[in-house]
C-alpha cells in the first residue's frame, strides 16, 4: 500500500469512528437520527431528507436546503400587527393578470 493510501485509510477510519451512530428502522419504515446528531447539525422537525442508494445496504442521506426566505415568510406571519402581510396566491398565473389590463 503506498503512503497517500495509507493516509486515505487512516482518514476513512478515524472519521467513521468519530461519528459511527446506530439507529433502527420502525415498523413504518423510519429511520431516527439520533439526538447528538440533529444537535450538531441543528436538524429540525419537518426538515427534508434526500437518500442516495450507493450499493447495496450502502446509503446516503443529504439534507435539502431549505427556501431562501421561509425563515422571513414566518416571522412576517408571526408579526402582531395581524393581516398587514398575505402570502401570494399561488394558482393566479401572469394570464391572469393580463386578461385584467385588457379589460
Amino acid at each position: 500500500m503506498s503512503h497517500v493510501q495509507l493516509r486515505r485509510l487512516d482518514w476513512l477510519q478515524v472519521r467513521r469512528y468519530l461519528t459511527f451512530m446506530t439507529t433502527v428502522v420502525s415498523t413504518k419504515g423510519q429511520i431516527v437520527l439520533p439526538a447528538e446528531i440533529r444537535r450538531e447539525d441543528d436538524i429540525r422537525p419537518g426538515q427534508q431528507f434526500e437518500i442516495e442508494r450507493i450499493d447495496c445496504g450502502e446509503y446516503r442521506l443529504t439534507r435539502k436546503a431549505g427556501r431562501r426566505n421561509a425563515a422571513l415568510v414566518d416571522l412576517l406571519l408571526a408579526c402582531p400587527a395581524k393581516g398587514w402581510f398575505k402570502p401570494m396566491d399561488r394558482t393566479e398565473t401572469t394570464d391572469h393578470v393580463l386578461a385584467r389590463r385588457s379589460r
